[in-house]
């Protein structure tokens, strides 16, 4: 009766571990993933190494919001992150630092830090939509983003648009380093 026993709870055991393999691929593949920005094209939000949570969840239905910062597969077999600029439909220009959509200025108060530490010219420079993607306005299941370290990122003005499809999730949650835990804006 105590093999037994020991049989069924080794069982029992198996199982739970399993279940709990299971359970944490499932999370991993369909709902949150962890991640690390590599590079400083998204400073000063985001500093490079920083460990961050993607959430997947809506991101499979393909609906950013504009300003979401997401992770996206690269043409360089490589995860970006970038923020959501345009979203289909948007006409984009940026004149005098000031960033329009549709013809109306745009607020971007996650760039008023940065901005009052350039002194040597425009954060942004000057561009169309047009310049950069031969386009008016941002195609159908597409996005265009851009890095808030203007000076520094490979975005939507040198790779094009994103497409949806290429969205894995968008990400607000910095885990580590402990100094920068939080969510950010």
């Amino acid at each position: 009766m105590n093999e037994e026993k020991k049989k069924n709870e080794t069982w029992e055991w198996i199982k739970a571990l399993l279940i709990a393999f299971g359970l944490a691929a499932i999370i991993r593949i369909f709902l949150f993933t962890p991640i690390v920005v590599d590079g400083v094209s998204m400073m000063p939000t985001l500093e490079h190494g920083d460990k961050m949570i993607v959430n997947k969840i809506g991101y499979t239905i393909g609906k950013p919001d504009r300003f979401d910062i997401v992770v996206f597969h690269a043409l360089e077999k490589k995860d970006y992150i970038k923020r959501v600029i345009g979203l289909p439909g948007d006409e984009v220009e940026y004149r005098d630092d000031t960033l329009y959509i549709n013809g109306k200025a745009v607020e971007e108060p996650y760039l008023d830090k940065y901005k009052a530490e350039v002194n040597d010219g425009p954060l942004t420079e000057d561009f169309t939509l047009e310049e950069k993607i031969n386009r008016q306005t941002v195609p159908e299941g597409y996005v265009f983003v851009m890095g808030d370290n203007r000076r520094k990122s490979k975005d939507s003005r040198h790779i094009g648009a994103v497409s949806i499809d290429e969205i894995i999730g968008s990400t607000k949650f910095v885990f580590w380093p402990i100094k920068d835990f939080g969510i950010v804006d």
